[in-house]
């Protein structure tokens, strides 16, 4: 029982920190980078209603309610961190963010279930065998939770090095991450299937 549970979150850990996937990887780069350590509960908070956003669209593809068009989603998810980066490019150094957290919340619970659907299909080929799928969604879940958290804490601390020892600005730090995932995600939506 806890030997199946560990293998479960493992495998949700997996799914995030894969570096060939690494798309999930640069997704909280960009949720991540505008904030400090002082910051944490936005952040958690964030990241959950990141997992919840891909937890919800791996229910529905679990149990057969949503079909998804691969080529699609693979196209959907670099457009999401493309937003996500540019936006932080356009809004670095200005205070609004405080402002617009039930939009970034709902965008960050939108981008969730797109970056799930890219992922269902696995998934269900996962899940196929089980009788509790909803137990194994939970513990994939959580594995997907703690590697999201570990993955932010390094940005977090990569950025406090960063404006601290080497002085960067705030503004530029956010500007530097998140100009650098634009250059990374452009190729990825250019070599989508979808793109051609």
């Amino acid at each position: 029982m806890l030997e199946n549970f560990w293998f479960n979150v493992q495998y949700g850990m997996n799914h995030v920190l894969d570096i060939n996937g690494y798309d999930h990887i640069l997704f909280l780069m960009v949720l991540a980078v505008p904030y400090l350590f002082n910051d944490w509960k936005r952040v958690l908070l964030l990241v959950t209603t990141f997992t919840v956003g891909h937890t919800l669209s791996l229910v529905l593809a679990a149990y057969g309610v949503v079909s998804i068009n691969g080529e699609l989603v693979e196209f959907l998810i670099p457009v999401t961190i493309l937003i996500m980066a540019l936006y932080n490019v356009f809004t670095a150094g200005k205070k609004s963010k405080d402002n617009k957290v039930g939009l970034l919340f709902f965008t960050t619970l939108f981008f969730g279930i797109v970056h799930g659907l890219g992922f269902a299909r696995e998934f269900k080929m996962f899940s196929g065998q089980s009788e509790n799928k909803l137990e194994l969604l939970i513990e994939f879940a959580l594995g997907i939770e703690l590697a999201q958290i570990i993955i932010v804490f390094i940005v977090l601390f990569i950025g406090f090095l960063c404006q601290t020892v080497f002085r960067f600005s705030r503004r530029d730090w956010i500007m530097v991450l998140s100009s650098i995932v634009v250059g990374l995600v452009i190729p990825m939506i250019l070599g989508s299937d979808l793109m051609n």
